[in-house]
């Protein structure tokens, strides 16, 4: 008798309002040369659900990139605004917009983004959405604002997934980047762990202990329905989806070791790439899907290790500590963090690829996950009796610590880019 229990949800309800998480951000550090960026309250935002502008000071204070100043006044997008006046404040840039409502219910919102440098404009934004949208359009806007300022594209749109342990209850949950507009995916008594995004951003992997052993299921958020990956013999585990989504990477030991197999979306065509006494598990495939980083104790101890998408040989990736773990990649191909005892402690790390050089970023991590920009590091940690989600940007001076009131939240998994 199945035990696991799934909420059905269309596309509109995962980004919308489904409920408020009780997630609380506490931001540490701050990153290298902040830029100065001014904010005003949108005129006529107090009729949309949530204040547009404190969505996007929020988003921006917590990317540690921003110094965020408060504008003190309410500015529409087509005001004349004496630039200079903020230039003297301090400010680089000046964001400024509005909030009316359609006809049709909807509401428009439009924004302005000002170099107060040069006093013109750099980027404006408008678009229309339903009211359960405005916290996403607002998330988009600091998105742009993020991208014109910094070169790089912005990550507050895009949404996490995270088991939520409560009581006896074990809950995967899809929210936004800022812990906000939780949902259930799926929830029972057994335990949930490795959520995997799938590159489109349309479904999510993961394991549930539900048949007495570890079995990879495939939920499609869009419709609720899910569907098995992989469940044979012995344990299934460790998902890790190929940038193409074509295929997944798991660990199975169902020839009595724990190997690494790749295997369709739709649950077919299992293939077997390591053969090896040692355990190997925790695949993880290149930014350019040609490689799989994966952890092995074949060295005598758990180490990180690359081979070829077709099998074959491995190299060895890490050599500092005895007992590393965890392997993720980069969107972009050139880190790899993971997870590594040293001295009794367990802290995250992350290594330039082309150089060798490692930098610790974080102690008491585990579970690590790649922003899709690839600027941040989302992990799990434990303090004060309960397990939380904390964030560090890679050059290690931006932190933020995501904590609950209901229950213990781990295993996280940034999603990808929406299109």
């Amino acid at each position: 008798m199945k035990k696991l229990h799934y909420l059905l949800f269309s596309a509109t309800l995962l980004m919308g309002t489904a409920t408020h998480a009780q997630i609380k951000v506490e931001i540490a550090g701050v990153g290298s040369n902040q830029i100065p960026v001014a904010v005003a309250a949108f005129a006529d935002e107090g009729i949309a659900p949530a204040d547009v502008s404190d969505i996007i000071r929020a988003d921006l204070e917590r990317s540690g990139v921003f110094k965020v100043i408060d504008a003190g006044q309410t500015i529409g997008e087509n005001a004349n605004v004496d630039l200079a006046a903020f230039r003297a404040k301090g400010a680089d840039a000046l964001v400024v917009g509005s909030v009316s409502r359609q006809p049709d219910g909807r509401f428009a919102i439009r924004y302005k983004l000002h170099d107060t440098v040069k006093g013109a404009p750099i980027s404006q934004l408008g678009g229309e959405v339903q009211p359960q949208f405005t916290r996403l359009q607002a998330h988009r806007i600091a998105d742009d604002v993020y991208e014109k300022l910094t070169g790089v594209r912005g990550i507050f749109s895009t949404r996490i997934a995270y088991v939520k342990d409560t009581g006896k209850q074990h809950a995967l949950v899809v929210a936004d980047a800022d812990g906000e507009n939780e949902v259930v995916a799926a929830f029972g008594r057994e335990s949930i762990i490795s959520p995997a995004w799938s590159p489109d951003g349309t479904k999510v992997a993961y394991v549930s202990l539900e048949d007495r052993k570890p079995v990879v299921y495939l939920q499609d958020l869009r419709t609720g329905q899910r569907n098995v990956i992989s469940n044979v013999k012995g344990n299934n585990s460790a998902p890790a989806w190929s940038p193409d989504g074509g295929m997944l990477a798991v660990a199975l030991s169902k020839d009595g070791n724990t190997e690494i197999y790749t295997v369709r979306p739709d649950g077919t065509g299992h293939r077997r790439l390591t053969n090896n006494p040692a355990i190997d598990s925790e695949p993880q495939f290149s930014a350019d899907g040609q490689s799989i980083y994966f952890m092995s104790d074949r060295s005598g101890g758990p180490q990180i290790y690359k081979m070829s998408v077709s099998g074959g040989n491995a190299t060895r990736v890490t050599f500092n500590g005895n007992y590393n773990i965890s392997p993720r990649v980069s969107p972009d191909g050139k880190t790899l963090a993971w997870i590594s005892q040293r001295n009794g402690n367990f802290s995250l790390y992350a290594m330039d690829l082309a150089s060798g050089q490692e930098l610790r970023l974080a102690d008491g991590a585990t579970e690590p996950s790649f922003s899709p920009n690839g600027k941040y590091i989302m992990y799990a940690i434990k303090g004060g009796g309960r397990a939380s989600l904390a964030v560090v940007s890679v050059d290690g001076r931006v932190k933020q610590r995501l904590t609950t009131n209901a229950g213990n939240i781990r295993e996280p998994s940034w999603g990808p880019f929406m299109k």
